[in-house]
């Protein structure tokens, strides 16, 4: 368009012709057309007061159906004489200056309705550890913190992440993107499981531990679709998409229960669980495991316990017991055989958490088919 406007300067603006280019940049770049038109005519009134030696009494004003140029000052019409190379400079630099904030407005506009979504793109290049991503019209920043610990990448590799900030800095929109939010996850199974899509299958809650396990529970709205089993796909082929996406990370797909008692022992799985109590003021799960299930309920380094915790909102207390039920004394846990049973503090309780239930000895039995985990 800055070329254009060195040809036509001052009055000798062919009506018709600023019409065009108008229309031209509001098809192709998604600019609204009354932006353009008040920039043209903000960046001619500029030129226009240089020349003239005018103040902000002079206005410029656009026909929108023919394009003629008009000039005031105050009530008085002002004839535009040529503008002259420094006028029409004047003009260029503010035409290309507004031009730049409608583009980056639209980009602003368009990524903000993709926050929390997936997007694509190739590694453009690296600065000081972060990926630069180029997502097609814009780039965005991959940061060091958000990238999972071993994932390496080269330029132009495709990178999938999720968007977790956009915001404007100066004449630049910033994007943020991440591969360690637990909503990435969430994105992934949206893409692979239609049923999840649809709105068949829900996704309850995601915990994560990046690059190393996420447990996810999961819930059908109708009684003939399996979750688990829809989640998981013919010989697994939904799940090893998604984990080889995510390099490997294990994943264990849980059954969302309104109880309490069977929410918190299925996210233990795989550990068979004794009995759990509640203490629903403190929101505090006291669960009692056999000696020969300690290790598989607390998890490598309390992977597991922590990920149950975290993803029931409770926080849990593991207690080994012996075969005939009594406790094992303190001192004897973290003895040879016997792990010590760490205490998995939860988050605070988000609203979508499993209302508190009534403390019970034993907890109700779960089906076979409650949890599947995806191994790497």
């Amino acid at each position: 368009m800055a070329s254009r406007l060195r040809r036509k300067r001052g009055p000798h603006m062919d009506g018709a012709e600023i019409l065009r280019i108008i229309d031209a940049l509001h098809r192709d770049k998604d600019i609204d057309k009354e932006y353009l038109f008040q920039s043209l005519e903000f960046a001619l009134a500029s030129a226009a007061r240089k020349k003239l030696d005018a103040g902000e009494e002079l206005v410029v004003h656009i026909d929108r159906k023919n394009g003629k140029i008009e000039a005031f000052r105050g009530d008085q019409a002002v004839e535009l004489v040529d503008l002259g190379r420094i006028g029409a400079q004047v003009a260029k630099q503010v035409m290309i200056q507004r031009h730049r904030e409608a583009e980056q407005d639209v980009v602003l506009s368009q990524y903000e309705e993709k926050r929390d979504q997936l997007v694509t793109g190739t590694v453009q290049r690296i600065e000081m550890g972060n990926y630069i991503i180029n997502l097609g019209k814009v780039e965005g920043i991959l940061p060091r913190s958000e990238v999972v610990r071993g994932e390496v990448y080269n330029v132009g590799d495709r990178v999938k992440a999720l968007v977790t900030e956009v915001r404007k800095d100066r004449l630049r929109v910033r994007i943020i993107l991440s591969r360690t939010n637990p909503n990435l996850v969430r994105r992934l199974f949206e893409v692979e499981v239609p049923e999840i899509a649809d709105g068949v299958i829900e996704i309850k809650r995601v915990a994560r531990e990046p690059g190393y396990r996420t447990k996810i529970a999961v819930a059908s709205a109708d009684m003939r679709v399996d979750c688990i089993g829809a989640c998981v796909g013919i010989r697994g082929t939904r799940i090893k998409s998604i984990t080889e996406e995510l390099n490997g990370e294990k994943i264990d797909i849980i059954r969302w229960n309104e109880s309490v008692e069977a929410l918190i022992l299925n996210a233990l799985r795989p550990a068979e669980i004794a009995d759990i109590k509640l203490d629903q003021a403190r929101s505090v799960a006291t669960v009692r495991v056999t000696e020969d299930q300690l290790s598989l309920a607390i998890g490598r380094r309390g992977q597991n316990v922590r990920l149950a915790s975290r993803l029931t909102g409770w926080e849990i207390n593991l207690q080994a017991i012996r075969v005939d039920g009594s406790v094992v004394p303190p001192g004897e846990v973290g003895s040879p055989g016997v792990p010590s049973p760490p205490s998995a503090a939860a988050p605070p309780p988000t609203p979508s958490a499993a209302p508190a239930e009534s403390s019970a000895p034993g907890a109700p039995p779960a089906k076979s088919g409650d949890v599947a985990g995806a191994a790497s």
